[in-house]
């Protein structure tokens, strides 16, 4: 397959290039905004695992005049409009950093889009998003302020439910949304609310039960229905659709590159070994050469056979 078989076969992949998004997640956020009015009276606003950088594109620009930090742990290249913190989000001083950017004010708005690696097998990539939510979640409570909205990704599974009652419990309400730009095939949701007031605390578990003897009353499965809303007009395209190159305004189709590659990616080795011809190859010394004798089984011995003689069958006989 060409370089052009992928925004032939990812329309919206195509639109953020050529659009100056660095991914096509962008388009997830401005449709849920167009269905939520997130960005309404926001003039600071936080994109937690924000890396490579597409939400932070679209809250720069939709919030002309406000404050936006982006926090990760991968490096992630410069924005304008954009502050940004390299750190964990599980830590106490990625919190603060935050907070002396704002100078001293809370956050009115927290997103985060973060997924991990995902390996496959749903259980546990389920799990392992639950508790990025969950680190997400965290430090929300402690930036956020209160009455202000948090917009986070859920891998909806079997136990999704458990992840909204954890959130009813700081938040008054809570939405979950599938835009159009997001594909069928993709279990991922993103979920939101408006914070309640809350005291935080960085240095213990999310839901430990010392916080408040009312706090932690979640016993069982405690279901909670959550609103189920799709967002994005009907007639815009589809995520699992392909679509010809030429699309509109029958314009002459041009490739248009990335527009920002990753920065020192983990995969970058492999990148250049496989160039090299050299990814699939296992490097031997040179002083132990492959023989035949190493590669192929040697053969099992025959057992000894023994012939019995007539006198011997005799004797057999007889001692019975």
């Amino acid at each position: 397959m060409g370089r052009t078989s992928k925004d032939k076969r990812d329309v919206y992949y195509r639109l953020a290039k050529e659009n100056g998004w660095r991914a096509r997640s962008a388009f997830k956020l401005l449709q849920l905004d167009e269905e939520f009015q997130l960005f309404q009276g926001v003039m600071r606003a936080v994109d937690l695992c924000a890396a490579p950088g597409s939400w932070s594109q679209v809250l720069s620009q939709k919030i002309g005049g406000g404050h936006v930090v982006a926090v990760d742990l991968q490096a992630m290249a410069p924005l304008p409009g954009v502050l940004q913190i390299q750190g964990d989000i599980t830590q106490l001083s990625t919190a603060k950093e935050i907070i002396q950017h704002f100078e001293g004010c809370p956050a009115d708005l927290v997103v985060c889009d973060g997924a991990p690696d995902v390996t496959g097998l749903h259980d546990v990539d389920e799990y392992m998003q639950a508790q990025l939510l969950l680190a997400a979640l965290n430090i929300a409570t402690h930036v956020l302020k209160p009455g202000g909205c948090f917009v986070a990704k859920i891998f909806r599974g079997r136990d999704v439910t458990l992840i909204y009652s954890q959130l009813r419990v700081f938040f008054s309400s809570v939405v979950c949304a599938k835009p159009r730009s997001s594909r069928n095939s993709s279990i991922g949701q993103w979920g939101g609310g408006a914070r309640r007031g809350f005291i935080p605390d960085l240095t213990k578990p999310l839901l430990d039960h010392s916080y408040d003897p009312d706090f932690n009353q979640l016993d069982g499965p405690t279901r909670i229905i959550v609103p189920f809303v799709t967002c994005g007009d009907l007639s815009a395209y589809d995520s699992d659709r392909s679509y010809p190159l030429d699309l509109e305004d029958g314009s002459e189709y041009k490739y248009t590159p990335p527009m920002q590659p990753p920065i020192s990616p983990p995969y970058q080795e492999a990148c250049t070994l496989k160039k090299k011809g050299r990814l699939a190859k296992e490097i031997r010394p040179q002083e132990t050469p492959i023989s035949i004798v190493d590669v192929l089984p040697q053969p099992l011995a025959a057992p000894p056979r023994h012939t019995l003689l007539a006198s011997e069958v005799e004797d057999s006989d007889m001692n019975c």
